[in-house]
């Protein structure tokens, strides 16, 4: 019998989960968003009026709400990877499109808040604030969607094999986890921060 110690200090189980070339683009996609964040907090030190303002006029139910469906379409991710490596291929599976449906309503909810403040006036072009937040969440918007392909091409791969490429199921999920870091900082950036 493997004891539980063995196994995690077994020579395959001391790498980094999925390829390189996604890690690559999430530590780089982390460093540019860390370069918006930083230019973010300090005009937002400059213009505290106008910031507040513009916060107070963004929706935060439907912040919270993208909130709750990112980090549950993390947990099925995070479930479905962990199914994939026991070999439970069928379970995986079905928690993967569950991540995907959850991760479908992000979009949908996101239009819903554009919308009105749009309508309202408030657009890119309305005051700093506003600028930071269309371009945020715009830039992470475009990061949601093509992680939704990305989890298309995991579900159609887990559907298609008997035996998957991890390494196809790691990346995927490597990539999804970032947006939602991404999202919990933008969150907390422009919907919480006071």
């Amino acid at each position: 019998m493997t004891d539980v110690a063995s196994v995690a200090r077994s020579p395959a189980n001391n790498r980094i989960p999925g390829e390189s070339s996604m890690w690559f683009f999430v530590i780089g996609d982390l460093i540019i968003f860390g370069g918006y964040f930083l230019a973010y907090v300090w005009y937002r030190g400059q213009q505290p009026e106008v910031f507040l303002a513009g916060q107070a006029r963004v929706n935060l139910g439907i912040g919270v709400a993208n909130t709750i469906v990112l980090l549950t379409s993390s947990l099925f991710v995070a479930l479905g990877t962990a199914a994939a490596r026991a070999a439970r291929t069928a379970e995986a599976l079905r928690l993967f499109v569950i991540a995907l449906i959850l991760g479908a309503a992000f979009p949908v909810l996101k239009l819903s808040e554009y919308v009105p403040e749009i309508l309202a006036g408030n657009t890119p072009g309305t005051n700093l604030f506003f600028m930071y937040y269309f371009v945020m969440t715009g830039l992470h918007l475009c990061h949601v969607m093509l992680g939704l392909v990305i989890l298309s091409f995991v579900i159609r791969d887990l559907n298609g094999s008997a035996a998957p490429r991890m390494s196809l199921i790691e990346t995927g999920a490597t990539y999804w986890h970032m947006v939602d870091v991404l999202w919990i900082v933008l969150f907390a950036l422009l919907y919480v921060m006071r």
